[in-house]
């Protein structure tokens, strides 16, 4: 019973950090996104 509620816990703490890290990326994406619209209007 205890292995299996420390996987539970493992999962559940894997899957935040998979979310956080898909954040974290998604936000750096849409950041150099922006950045390159903004230096791209500013050329034209």
């Amino acid at each position: 019973m205890d292995t299996i509620e420390l996987n539970d816990k493992q999962k559940k703490s894997r899957r935040g950090r998979n979310i956080a890290l898909g954040v974290v990326l998604a936000a750096l994406v849409v950041i150099f996104y922006v950045v390159t619209i903004i230096k791209i209007g500013n050329i034209g």
